[in-house]
């Protein structure tokens, strides 16, 4: 999640004998402190989203508790709450972090009032404090099944709930055995994309580029599991359609970014030794631009009619069980 342009990778050479920038070399640890007053701030959002969802469970008004009425006790479940705040502060985190990205890597970041080493500090820092909330999302579920499981034996119940949380494929009810694993690729691809740019001195800039653009991979995964699975918006109201309005940015600075690159090897320009005979490179970032201008208008049109894939209050909401518990 952090940007794929540096000072001397907009196109221009570094002059012989000239030292590379200071921030070729980012130290991880120097991130790690930097990172403190965001990753307490990430802390006090999500504080206050848990004390939020716990409220509204203690009233009666949670959506969560709609689907899953057995859930009405935020005592016995504040475990699950806890996992469902990480979950909003670290897609929250995501959103900035990748927003950051998208100002650096194009021409924006010269209008705004920030210089692009505060930019750059704020998208490393917020990158860092994303990979956290993320794993802290997941090891809150895992520990909630964990508990769930009263049957099992300690060990298997370990088990149950690191595999269902952590193992792809593995969790096997509803919408979860979709959802689950959209959410687990977007964690693990997360990790070593985001500290790439700390070695990137060692695999060379050039490779680091091409798999830093892989980001966006991951902020549309988590987006696309809090859609199938967040039951905070799983129906097709107010909050559903304010997680789809804060996507229409995010495709509009992508859209720019692809539209008036910072490098200049990646503008478009026409196409070379005619159309039959351009480079696959050049219809590749001419496709990159169609897709994402059709991104935007599809997200318009979405917020605009309110066709936006959430669900029907049902009368009589379910009351099953996550999963039925395991016997030995």
């Amino acid at each position: 999640m952090l940007s794929d342009a540096s000072p001397d990778e907009d196109g221009a050479e570094v002059p012989p004998g000239r030292p590379r920038p200071s921030g070729d070399r980012v130290a991880l640890r120097g991130d790690l402190r930097s990172a403190l007053p965001d990753a307490t701030a990430a802390v006090v959002v999500t504080a206050l989203v848990f004390v939020f969802l716990w409220a509204r469970m203690e009233s009666g008004a949670s959506d969560t508790v709609a689907i899953m009425p057995f859930m009405d006790d935020a005592g016995t479940y504040w475990m699950y709450l806890l996992s469902q705040a990480f979950g909003w502060s670290g897609l929250l985190w995501a959103w900035c972090t990748v927003m950051f990205g998208l100002l650096l890597s194009g021409t924006g970041h010269t209008r705004l009032p920030l210089s692009r080493q505060v930019l750059e500090r704020w998208h490393r820092t917020t990158s860092l404090t994303t990979m956290a909330l993320m794993f802290a999302h997941a090891l809150m579920f895992a520990a909630e099944l964990v508990r769930y499981e009263t049957k099992l034996g300690w060990a298997e119940r370990l088990w149950v709930g690191f595999a269902d949380s952590f193992v792809p494929g593995w969790y096997d009810s509803g919408t979860g055995r979709i959802a689950i694993p959209i959410g687990q690729g977007a964690l693990y691809l997360a990790v070593p994309l985001g500290l790439l740019f700390y070695v990137r001195h060692r695999i060379g800039a050039k490779t680091w580029r091409r798999l830093h653009r892989f980001v966006i991979v991951v902020y549309v995964l988590s987006v696309w599991h809090t859609l199938l699975y967040g039951t905070n918006v799983w129906y097709g109201e107010w909050p559903r359609t304010v997680l789809w309005l804060l996507q229409i940015p995010v495709a509009a600075l992508l859209l720019l970014r692809l539209v008036r690159p910072a490098r200049r090897a990646e503008r478009l320009g026409p196409p070379k030794g005619g159309a039959g005979a351009a480079r696959p490179a050049w219809w590749a970032r001419a496709g990159g631009r169609v897709v994402a201008g059709a991104v935007v208008v599809g997200l318009v049109v979405v917020v605009v009619s309110g066709r936006d894939g959430g669900r029907d209050r049902p009368t009589d909401p379910p009351a099953t069980a996550p999963h039925t518990q395991e016997t030995e």
